[in-house]
């Protein structure tokens, strides 16, 4: 096990600045996830990590060790891909065999990892079995088995899980954070899916663009994002961001007056309540002109427009009921909204 530190960490591809100043500690044990849109850089850091990569500028240490000219078998990761990465002419027990026996592992040893790893993973009843005779989840377990015999100082994942339908994935998701609980490797971990990374992460990172938006627990990001960037990111449906100028589609009560230089209003859809229904405070108010009512099982989420044209979603509970073209007026409680300035940050 060991700590993974990255000191104003820099890629660059040709004038294209991928990867722009970033540090981050992870500690020893944590699980870290790297989450962001397509394109923000997650996967390059990884494989920057990984060695796969050369930096550009900056330093990774993983351990007490400098990395930056290690080849990535000297780095004593483990990395596993979205594509699995079998070989294909061996069987599961030679696949999770190979990478030790390159190493001169002892033949007990191997052994006794292979077993320790089968039975971790359930996958005892595949180890005499080739790859193509595998389910898609079966495989992704195979490939965690070869990344857990290593017993490496840190795992990388690199969305091992973007190939897999939606029922495996939240079963994955289980089992991944399941054994790195148990095996308190540290881990990092890339997706695209923010659900993945609310329900997987230690502490997540947001990445917009080659550099963190913010950096904190998942729960921390929910509810206080530093930026109308994480606000939208984090959470589905997204943030409601409203802009907050003098001509306002809503009202808000007297006693509740926007920080100076307030530019936009965000609510999440869950603390928008319907008037009707009572519910928390009446600080925000607003009156809805509803679009379309999305039914998502015990719950809806109701799509609606302000007198301005600004769109905005508020959730109800069970089988809504509420007409498309219906006005209805929604309002929210003080501490659950969110302001922020001009520049995006979090006032």
């Amino acid at each position: 096990m060991a700590k993974i530190i990255l000191n104003d960490v820099r890629k660059r591809y040709g004038t294209v600045d991928a990867i722009q100043g970033v540090s981050l500690d992870i500690a020893d044990g944590e699980l870290v996830v790297l989450v962001g849109p397509s394109g923000c850089g997650k996967s390059t850091l990884l494989r920057m990590i990984a060695g796969l990569e050369s930096i550009t500028g900056g330093e990774i240490s993983i351990g007490e060790r400098v990395v930056n000219n290690l080849e990535p078998s000297e780095r004593d990761i483990a990395m596993v891909f979205q594509n699995y990465a079998l070989y294909p002419h061996m069987t599961v027990r030679q696949n999770l065999a190979y990478g030790l026996k390159n190493r001169n592992t002892p033949k007990d040893e191997i052994v006794r990892r292979i077993t320790e790893a089968a039975k971790a993973l359930e996958i005892e009843a595949f180890l005499e079995r080739k790859p193509r005779q595998l389910s898609g989840g079966q495989r992704q377990r195979v490939a965690m088995g070869r990344a857990i015999v290593r017993e490496p100082a840190a795992f990388l994942f690199d969305e091992p899980l973007s190939n897999l339908d939606a029922k495996l994935r939240v079963q994955m998701r289980v089992e991944i954070r399941r054994l790195q609980r148990a095996l308190a490797t540290t881990s990092v971990y890339v997706t695209h899916d923010q659900m993945e990374a609310m329900t997987l992460a230690d502490r997540l990172v947001v990445l917009n663009a080659g550099r963190i938006e913010q950096v904190g627990t998942p729960i921390e990001l929910y509810e206080k994002p530093a930026t109308s960037f994480v606000a939208t990111f984090i959470g589905s449906p997204s943030m409601n961001l409203l802009p907050d100028g003098a001509q306002r589609p809503w009202t808000l009560s007297p006693d509740m007056v926007p920080p100076p230089g307030a530019t936009m209003l965000g609510i999440r859809p869950e603390d928008l309540h319907l008037a009707e229904d009572g519910g928390p405070g009446d600080v925000f108010k607003a009156d809805v002109t509803v679009a379309a009512v999305e039914l998502v099982g015990a719950e809806s989420y109701v799509h609606g427009v302000l007198s301005n044209g600004e769109t905005i979603v508020f959730r109800v509970s069970g089988r809504s009921s509420i007409a498309i073209d219906a006005v209805v007026t929604v309002h929210a409680d003080r501490d659950r909204l969110h302001f922020f300035g001009e520049n995006g940050r979090r006032l």
